[in-house]
This record gives C-alpha cells, sequence and structure tokens, in this order.
C-alpha cells in the first residue's frame, strides 16, 4: 500500500494559515511524511519556520524532513533531509547525522543515480516528474516503469514526484511505489486538504484479485 508524502507549496505567505492547513492534513492519519521545501525564502526564515512545523508534525507522529538545508535540519532535530543532485553529498551529511537521521534523494530518471544514492547511504530515493507539474520546472520525464526497475535492483523504499493526483497516481501504485509525493493537489484542492488526502488514500489502497 502506497503512502502519501506531503510537501510544502513552494511559498509560504501566510504562516498562521499554513500550520492551520497542515495541522488539518496531519490529523487525518494518514500523512506519515512531510518536507518542507521552500526555494525563496532566507536561510533564517526557513530555520524559524522548521521549529515550529517540527512541533506540529511531532504532534502527529509524522516525520519531518526537510529540503537541502541539512544544517538547519540538524540544528532543529527534524527526522531528516532530502537532497538533489546540487546539494551536499549523501555521504557527508551521513557523517555528520545521527544514526537514525532520514536521507532521501531526488534521482530524476536516473539508475545510475539511484545506485549511487543507495552506496552512499539513502534511506529512501525518489523519481520524477512522472506527470505535467506547475510547481517547479523538472528535470527530467520519468516513466513509471524505473519504479518497477528499482524494486527490483535497490532494498530501498521509493517516493514517486510530479504532478501526481487522484486520479493519475495508479500506475504508480500498480508499478509498486512506496510514497506519492503530492504537493498542489492537496493545497489547491477546492474541498479543502482533508478531502484531498482521503482522495489519495482511496486510490492507494491494495488492490485485491479474488
Amino acid at each position: 500500500m502506497a503512502q502519501i508524502y506531503l510537501i510544502s507549496p513552494p511559498e509560504i505567505n501566510n504562516f498562521d494559515d499554513f500550520c492551520l492547513q497542515l495541522r488539518l492534513a496531519l490529523k487525518t492519519g494518514l500523512v506519515p511524511v512531510f518536507q518542507l521545501r521552500l526555494k525563496n525564502h532566507s536561510y533564517d526564515s526557513i530555520k524559524i519556520l522548521s521549529k515550529e512545523i517540527k512541533k506540529i508534525c511531532d504532534d502527529n507522529n509524522c516525520l519531518f524532513l526537510l529540503n537541502d538545508f541539512y544544517e538547519i535540519a540538524l540544528e532543529v532535530g527534524a527526522s531528516g533531509v532530502h537532497v538533489g543532485i546540487d546539494d551536499q553529498k549523501i555521504s557527508k551529511i551521513r557523517e555528520l547525522a545521527p544514526k537514525n537521521f532520514v536521507i532521501g534523494a531526488s534521482c530524476y530518471d536516473s539508475r545510475h543515480l539511484a545506485m549511487q544514492a543507495g552506496e552512499q547511504g539513502a534511506n529512501y530515493i525518489s523519481f520524477g516528474a512522472f506527470f505535467e507539474t506547475q510547481t517547479k520546472q523538472p528535470r527530467a520525464k520519468a516513466s513509471p516503469e524505473i519504479i518497477s526497475w528499482a524494486n527490483e535492483m535497490l532494498n530501498l523504499p521509493i517516493v514517486a514526484i510530479g504532478g501526481i493526483n487522484a486520479q493519475n497516481c495508479k500506475i504508480l501504485i500498480e508499478n509498486g511505489v512506496d510514497f506519492i509525493a503530492v504537493i498542489s493537489y492537496i493545497w489547491q484542492h477546492k474541498d479543502g486538504v482533508e478531502t484531498a488526502i482521503q482522495n489519495i488514500h482511496k486510490q492507494s489502497s491494495p488492490i485485491i484479485i479474488a
């Protein structure tokens, strides 16, 4: 059964409102992982936001991961960090971090990067974008087949990202993805974050063949 990996919207202009929405999302009990990914905020701003978000995640038994800023993640006691190809090497972070610190790695559509991430000590890998997305300009277009390949070759949880919603996630689930990373579909859903999460959850239930 695939689980929901929730990522923050690319911009947070009203932090109080965002925290309210995050609490509603996590109180569903269907979001085991949340990642704060902000590209246009200052270092100090991200640190302040991270301290508050960590409390919300802790209260709801949800892992709190920070994108890129492993120093902040270590300082505020976050559960871990997610890094891309342009960020600090996984092996270096692993040297600095405690044993239970989670490190995830973006592998885009690259089997080579996935193998490399595993060798360096990543706890999970992500592939994408699988579908059209307005959140960011994707580096690559990934095919669902890469999920099947990773399941055969690597003993690591797999995250799928990029334009995923309740209508198109089924093919990723059928290929054996462990986590579905969602952004716009959740935060921009007309019926609210709770409904959006429930919709994804319904699609991620196991397929029972009689």
